[in-house]
């Protein structure tokens, strides 16, 4: 199960990815539930908890609440231009 710390470490792109990769494991296992039973029917649940976790993540650095990886550099480089100009 990933931690929503380890997720904060990561940037935009590589949650999307992972996200997407979730959405379509998720898509194949209720394919094959809808066929017969599935070995681990918990996957379901976990996969469904991953996806909303990300969007969490996500939603949080949209809002400004916690920053990504790549959001939170950009920040700094940005406090660093507006020191550079003010000197």
């Amino acid at each position: 199960m990933l931690k929503v710390q380890s997720l904060r470490e990561l940037t935009r792109q590589e949650l999307q990815q992972k996200k997407i990769e979730l959405e379509d494991e998720q898509f194949n296992l209720n394919m094959r539930k809808s066929l017969k039973a599935l070995d681990n029917p918990l996957r379901l649940r976990y996969i469904r908890r991953e996806i909303a976790k990300i969007n969490t993540v996500l939603r949080e650095d949209e809002l400004g609440m916690n920053k990504l990886a790549e959001t939170a550099g950009l920040v700094l480089d940005k406090e660093e231009k507006t020191k550079d100009k003010s000197e």
